[in-house]
């Protein structure tokens, strides 16, 4: 139990890691590039609610709070490539 349990929880902090370490590449080719063609705001809301879910889950179940410090990073990179969807498509109305 306890072996599932630690394979789970490295697991999930996998998952966390391979997702927040793709954001900063988007942030990043946003930034330099001052566009937003072909990026979805839907889709960065729709993982932002995912990530809401999951921290709820370790919160109701009080288990791997630690695992929420990662959601909360992962969810601080994919609300900064929304700004700067925001920012961008704004500007690139214009």
């Amino acid at each position: 139990m306890i072996l599932a349990s630690a394979l789970s929880e490295g697991l999930e902090f996998a998952m966390l890691f391979a997702f927040g370490f793709s954001w900063p590449f988007a942030i990043w080719r946003t930034y330099k590039a001052k566009r937003v063609d072909g990026k979805s705001p839907q889709f960065m809301v729709i993982v932002l609610l995912g990530y809401v879910c999951g921290i709820a889950a370790h919160l109701v179940e009080g288990t791997k709070l630690w695992l929420c410090l990662v959601y909360i990073v992962d969810m601080a990179l994919v609300s900064t490539d929304l700004a700067l969807y925001c920012r961008y498509s704004r500007r690139n109305r214009r």
